[in-house]
């Protein structure tokens, strides 16, 4: 049975439920299936000329449309839905989860020895009233060698991660620095998740 301070999670990211768990939210996992197991459809191709922000406002709340489509039509108990969308920016392109080796490759070497943006935007939904919050943080990597590339990505999964890293893994040893939130460049921003909660009737500290 669901409590009254629990909330959905539409995310398949184990990373975000980790972070999730480490403030202590009680969270149910919303699959986003639809009856006959495709996959809602959530345009997150970039429009022409859309600006990154907009970009990621526009998927995370497509996202938490998509999460209440699902409960109405499985009838669940209505609760808050959280949803997540990451991006990385270099000279304003977007860079989303690569679609192969070839492309994570490619996304590492514009981001060798550069300084991009890490943009993770996430609503709390509640039937048709969504709450966006942005975090934006700034990583600057070293040069990295085409062979440290290809190292990393024999060793690491880079396809299910905006611009083809993950800060808390072994790409922590490419990164100079950083400004911003360590947990939103991981893929949701705790301060900013638990301000949209609390705003939600969702307290963390009680």
């Amino acid at each position: 049975m669901l409590s009254e301070n629990q909330i959905y999670l539409a995310s398949r990211s184990p990373r975000r439920r980790e972070l999730l768990r480490q403030i202590g939210v009680k969270f149910n996992l919303l699959m986003m299936r639809e009856t006959l197991g495709r996959a809602i459809d959530i345009d997150e191709q970039p429009l022409v000329d859309e600006a990154p922000s907009d970009y990621i406002y526009r998927v995370a709340r497509a996202k938490a449309n998509a999460g209440w489509k699902r409960i109405m039509q499985r009838h669940l108990p209505v609760l808050p839905v959280l949803v997540a969308d990451t991006i990385v920016t270099v000279d304003g392109c977007i860079l989303g989860k690569p679609r192969d080796n070839a492309h994570a490759e490619e996304m590492l070497k514009i981001l060798s020895g550069r300084t991009h943006q890490v943009l993770t935007a996430i609503g709390v939904g509640v039937k048709d009233d969504v709450q966006m919050r942005l975090s934006a943080s700034t990583v600057r990597f070293r040069e990295i060698s085409e062979q440290e590339i290809r190292s990393y990505l024999v060793n690491n999964n880079s396809l299910d991660k905006a611009g083809a890293y993950a800060i808390q893994g072994m790409a922590a040893a490419f990164i100079v620095e950083i400004s911003g939130s360590y947990s939103g460049i991981m893929g949701l921003p705790l301060y900013e998740t638990a301000q949209l909660l609390a705003e939600t009737g969702i307290e963390i500290f009680q």
